[in-house]
């Protein structure tokens, strides 16, 4: 008798398991649409955005994609206007067949217009309201609407748009032309009232006057000359948010050096060029790394804090068009490494400067060692950080190590040459 239950208590608990791995809720990939990109505009009516969507066709480029599917467009871009971008999704599904999802989410595009708005704070938050949305979604800001400027990529390389995003996002950050501008850091800068966030800026619209600036990056999107048959988008700079609204924007040379001067951003590998100091004919190509995170020290025991940070970099210089033997010549090598050090210590006080008077808030996330002088989080929020700021005195310090001078050290005279 025994053994009877026990033999029906095993088949009880086969049944249950078999219950457990049931797929009666399953959705079939190719009866999904999944939404990778949205973009969010102003619209007309008060308590209403335009929603527009990028959704991308599965089964385009895949090995099964059989005869019908390779007359189907990689993806579907469509505009709406509603209430959210979270109730969106059942407006969407009265035109897009397959069931919308946020799954694989990876961009959020937000018009100029909106973003420099009041509003916006109120509908960007709606994303902490659906877990289908991961917070390492990328925040893009553009010059024009978003739903223009998702219908005017059309990139000549890549089949999918997403694809596309992908790579040159993860490029433009891997060089410091832009952040990684993650929706998580949004909200926890936003959150913290101390600090300025940087999004991504982006446009598929010339400006009226193009400036062929060669590879000084002094520009935003849009400003660079760019000539030959290629996709219109530029990616470069960044917008500045200030307490959840965005107030400027930062070039993409002055987001490389907020990425150098902020501890919480990666370390990146910079091309870049000076002025050749031996012939202002030319200029030095340099790369510029890191060697370590900066050391800041920020002393509060004043109202007006006074922030000290020293920056170790490690500097190869890659072109010598003067003909300059940096190698041999010890004095010319210590005279050019003061004159990087100068020239970088003078954009970074540029840069601040700019901070202090036109933002009245800092990106360099100066506040994070400065908390850490108080003892409660009364004191810290009396303090003020953000009105502090604008009155503190900074001082930068960048400290260069030269490596190497390029394979061929020694360049022939030019005489030699030509004889």
């Amino acid at each position: 008798m025994i053994k009877t239950l026990n033999l029906l208590k095993l088949l009880s608990l086969f049944l249950l398991l078999n219950c457990l791995t049931g797929c009666w809720d399953q959705i079939e990939i190719d009866k999904r649409a999944y939404v990778l990109g949205i973009g969010i505009d102003k619209s007309k009516d008060k308590g209403f955005i335009k929603v527009s969507y990028l959704i991308s066709n599965p089964e385009v480029g895949s090995i099964q994609q059989g005869g019908g599917a390779a007359n189907e467009p990689p993806h579907e871009i469509i505009t709406f206007e509603a209430a959210s971008f979270i109730s969106s999704r059942d407006i969407a599904n009265s035109i897009i067949a397959k069931s919308i999802t946020y799954d694989i989410l990876d961009i959020i595009v937000i018009s100029e217009d909106m973003a420099r708005s009041d509003e916006f704070i109120r509908y960007i938050y709606d994303a902490t309201k659906d877990r289908e949305i991961r917070r390492d979604t990328k925040l893009i800001v553009t010059k024009e609407k978003a739903s223009d400027f998702l219908k005017n990529n059309k990139p000549k390389l890549e089949t999918r748009l997403h694809e596309y995003f992908e790579l040159i996002l993860d490029n433009t950050n891997d060089i410091g032309l832009t952040t990684a501008s993650q929706l998580n850091v949004f909200f926890r800068i936003t959150e913290a009232d101390a600090d300025l966030f940087l999004a991504i800026y982006a446009t598929t619209k010339e400006a009226e006057q193009p400036k062929d600036n060669g590879d000084k990056f002094d520009l935003i999107a849009g400003e660079m000359k760019i000539e030959g048959q290629t996709n219109k988008t530029q990616v470069l700079g960044s917008a500045v948010f200030k307490e959840g609204k965005m107030i400027g924007t930062l070039t993409g040379t002055e987001t490389r050096l907020v990425q150098m001067l902020n501890k919480t951003m990666q370390n990146s590998t910079y091309y870049t060029s000076f002025p050749d100091p031996f012939d202002k004919e030319y200029r030095l190509a340099v790369r510029l790394k890191e060697k370590d995170k900066p050391k800041i020290v920020v002393d509060v025991s004043r109202p007006s804090p006074k922030i000290d940070a020293t920056i170790p970099i490690a500097a190869e210089v890659l072109t010598d068009h003067s003909m300059v033997n940096y190698a041999e010549d010890v004095e010319k090598r210590n005279e050019l490494r003061e004159i990087l050090e100068k020239d970088l210590e003078e954009s970074f006080g540029k840069l601040i400067k700019k901070t202090k008077e036109e933002f009245k808030a800092q990106p360099f996330g100066f506040s994070l060692p400065a908390r850490k002088s108080f003892m409660t989080i009364q004191q810290w929020e009396q303090y003020d950080w953000m009105k502090s700021y604008p009155n503190a005195t900074v001082d930068v310090n960048v400290e260069i190590t030269l490596g190497e001078f390029g394979r061929q050290a020694e360049l022939p005279s030019q005489h030699n040459i030509k004889d």
